[in-house]
């Protein structure tokens, strides 16, 4: 049976270079690479970490009835929208297993649409004073740098990932991201069985 194991957590609890190095740990994984509308920041490739879209490339997918799942973040920069569409390549029953990042609602949503026994979380916590230092270390190196988006994604945070937000979405296992070795050597050990 093929899986997605799906990355999450609040923003800067490493969830990119989890992601990354999972990768590179198993390459038979393939990405599942999600939509955005926001601005691609330095750094980033056209449908590597996302694929960078339109609102109305989005609208074009709902008609077409291939988006699984949609957020909307009212930023301070205007609304950003991440989405997951179906383009076909994940199938539970295929041969490719992949790896996905996302939120506990996208991850709701995945396990919605293809089955709990499709989906494998790992789901990453971080101190969070821990969390607002690589926070604002990314963005020190962002042209401009959005230190109010900053502040306004740790806020929003706290009520997306919540204890009850966590427990009804069949999160049981956490891995602790304050030593990234570790915390790897954790999650591939937990991995290995299943890829």
């Amino acid at each position: 049976m093929s899986r997605i194991f799906y990355v999450m957590g609040r923003s800067a609890s490493g969830k990119d270079t989890v992601y990354k190095k999972l990768l590179e740990t198993f390459p038979e994984l393939r990405p599942l690479v999600t939509y955005t509308t926001r601005p691609m920041r330095e750094g980033e490739k056209e449908g590597e970490e996302y694929h960078f879209s339109t609102e109305q490339d989005l609208e074009n997918i709902r008609r077409e009835g291939r988006l699984i799942e949609q957020r909307v973040y009212q930023t301070v920069h205007g609304p950003w929208t991440y989405a997951t569409v179906d383009d076909g390549s994940f199938r539970p029953e295929g041969p490719d297993s992949f790896l996905g990042i996302g939120t506990l609602e996208s991850w709701n949503r995945l396990r919605e649409y293809y089955g709990p026994e499709a989906m494998f979380p790992i789901y990453l916590e971080t101190d969070p004073g821990t969390l607002l230092e690589r926070a604002l270390k990314r963005e020190k190196k962002q042209t401009p740098p959005r230190y109010a988006e900053l502040c306004r994604r740790f806020l929003a945070d706290e009520a997306d990932f919540s204890e009850d937000r966590i427990t009804a979405a069949g999160i049981v296992r956490r891995y602790r991201n304050e030593a990234l070795d570790d915390c790897l050597a954790e999650i591939v050990k937990d991995m290995i069985n299943y890829v």
